[in-house]
């Protein structure tokens, strides 16, 4: 069960967003994440718990910012229920999604869990509703996918397998780089790996 230290920044003028401190584990049945976020002075900012299925597919999702309450899942496509700060207005919403992304690492393993695409092989896009920091506000966005590389590293553990992905949001073109090892993101638009305490765990299939 890998436990590390994520840092996020701004993708804009790479500010320090804060920390991400996490656990996950894969297993027969998909792949739990949890973390807590915390901002640059190091005052808890809010928390992830995502767990995905056996095919990649968002089963529980509860995510906090602030006072900000996110909880969804896959049903009719994404379905998700948003609470205001006072508690008082929840707000359901539903869409004809794939997934769900946000700020956190996790929605990256997940999106790649997800679609799981082949070296070689013409980009895959994928529909996701963005929960967007930091009131956590749901936004579609269409993105393509397309494994580019994968590399096997020597480690004292064996070899790491480490895939780099090229992901381009289709609204605006703009394209970014990620890299994933396992179920760990090496590196990221506006995330680091900064502290990991096991080699990242290998999906069984």
């Amino acid at each position: 069960m890998p436990r590390g230290r994520y840092s996020l920044h701004d993708v804009h003028d790479h500010t320090s967003m804060g920390e991400e401190q996490f656990h996950c584990a894969t297993g027969p049945s998909g792949w739990r994440y949890t973390a807590r976020t915390t901002d640059a002075s190091g005052r808890l900012t809010g928390s992830v718990d995502l767990t995905l299925d056996d095919l990649g597919r968002p089963i529980r999702l509860e995510l906090h910012s602030g006072e900000w309450q996110v909880r969804g899942t896959a049903l009719g496509g994404v379905t998700w229920v948003r609470t205001d700060p006072t508690g008082e207005h929840a707000q359901e919403g539903n869409a004809p999604a794939n997934s769900f992304t946000g700020t956190s690492p996790a929605f990256l393993v997940a999106t790649a869990r997800l679609l799981r695409p082949v070296l070689g092989d013409p980009a895959t896009r994928v529909r996701l509703v963005a929960l967007t920091h930091p009131v956590l506000a749901p936004r579609t966005i269409d993105q393509s996918w397309a494994l580019v590389d994968r590399t096997a590293h020597p480690t004292d553990n064996g070899a790491l397998t480490v895939d780099e992905y090229q992901v381009t949001a289709l609204d605006t073109g703009e394209q970014s780089t990620v890299h994933i090892a396992g179920d760990i993101v090496l590196a990221a638009l506006g995330v680091e790996l900064e502290d990991l305490d096991t080699p990242p765990s290998t999906f069984s299939s």
